[in-house]
């Protein structure tokens, strides 16, 4: 008389596997949620920082082209220096091939024993300077700009990296345990033409519970295997054990890279330049294929100035590095990035790959795309937990037996 009734109940019966995967999916959505939301909105507004700061310091980081040949620089590196301060010495010199560019002069020092961000940056600026004229075009304190202050908020939530990152890092991981979980609860029990339209389509036209269903459910599905890139290359700097596993897995070795280590001697010799002039000038024309040359200083007495050629005007990965003796400027070593190994070279495109970068324009606007429904998804999936909650909520039909129509 009561078979309809245990149909329903049949229904309505989970397997202990889908049991546990939807109170994983809940409870650590639940827990990280508001994070996953915090760092992919940041991420989100990060992707276009460089165009967006470009065109907001143009002024500053552009200059008119002159038929006459750059300063040296060892020049440029005094003005700058004045400018910055004896106590803030320039870290890294940023030079470019193309005409049209200011030549930037960075300083930066750390706290690693403060709590907030603000505490643990003591300074963080550069000076650019026309590498025409020698004259100061601007300075830019990095410490308080906009998109240094959303990296901080993505990177460590503005917090200390050993604790901040620390969060970020294992909120990541609990994402990706999401979308596997969130997968396994999307995939239709059976591939027909209905439970196809439910798992690939929005209704728009439904109410708003079944929208924001769809929204939670079917821009996951399709946002899943780009939000995993970018959530592995993530745990790559906040995990120690990750980036190792990547680099093993992708190098095929337990060995470190053999890297030569080489120190500067001081000399006697009197020279007719100042030797980071001389080592920039040999640099020149075996980095010729370079668009942007990173130049950085040698600290300490037997410490050596390196100078990095990329061949890209925004990626990083790619680079070539010479090293030269601070005294004489002569080349002590060259390592290509022919001559690392597959793992070293995936470590190195990982920023890259992070922000969308390694694909051009291209990549990067998918990349905003990606993170804008990263973001929106721990609000799409609140929402569907409180509807069903207020549901659960309500009084239940009790079905009389006389209610049920008999069988006989």
């Amino acid at each position: 008389m009561f078979k309809r009734t245990d149909k329903l109940k049949k229904k309505q019966h989970k397997s202990l596997f889908r049991v546990v995967v939807d109170k994983l999916h809940l409870w650590l959505g639940l827990g990280a949620g508001i994070i996953v939301l915090i760092v992919s909105i940041t991420g989100c507004l990060f992707v276009f920082q460089k165009e967006i700061n470009d065109y907001y310091y143009r002024k500053i980081l552009y200059v008119t082209p002159q038929n006459t040949p750059f300063r040296p620089v060892s020049e440029l590196k005094k003005t700058a220096q004045a400018v910055l301060g004896s106590d803030k010495p320039a870290m890294t010199i940023t030079t470019y091939t193309r005409p049209d560019m200011a030549w930037e002069f960075m300083s930066y020092k750390g706290n690693d024993t403060a709590l907030t961000y603000f505490g643990t940056l003591e300074h963080y600026e550069s000076v650019l300077v026309n590498p025409y004229t020698g004259k100061v075009t601007g300075k830019i304190d990095y410490k308080y700009n906009f998109f240094s202050i959303i990296k901080g908020i993505h990177w460590s939530l503005l917090l200390n990296d050993k604790y901040g990152q620390t969060i970020v890092g294992w909120s990541t991981l609990i994402f990706v345990v999401l979308m596997i979980t969130g997968l396994i609860m999307w995939w239709p029990k059976k591939w027909n033409k209905a439970n196809r339209d439910k798992s690939f389509k929005i209704k728009w036209k439904a109410g708003f519970k079944r929208v924001n269903y769809d929204l939670h459910n079917v821009l996951g599905f399709y946002a899943m295997i780009i939000a995993l890139v970018i959530a592995f290359t993530g745990m790559v700097w906040a995990f120690t054990w990750f980036q190792t596993t990547v680099y093993v897995v992708a190098s095929r070795s337990t060995t470190p890279p053999d890297i030569k280590e080489y120190q500067s001697a001081k000399t006697t010799a009197q020279l007719s330049q100042d030797p980071l002039d001389i080592a920039y000038s040999k640099a020149l024309p075996i980095l010729k294929d370079a668009k942007r040359l990173f130049i950085y200083p040698a600290a300490g007495e037997t410490g050596v100035n390196i100078i990095s050629g990329n061949k890209r005007d925004e990626t990083y990965y790619g680079s070539d590095n010479l090293t030269f003796d601070q005294y004489s400027g002569a080349l002590l070593g060259r390592r290509n990035d022919s001559h690392k190994n597959a793992g070293e070279r995936l470590i190195d495109m990982n920023y890259d790959i992070h922000v969308g970068a390694i694909a051009g324009l291209p990549g990067k606007i998918l990349a905003f795309i990606i993170s804008l429904i990263c973001a929106s998804l721990p609000v799409t999936g609140f929402y569907v937990w409180w509807g069903k909650r207020k549901k659960s909520k309500k009084k239940p039909v009790v079905i009389r037996a006389s209610a049920v129509p008999s069988t006989m």
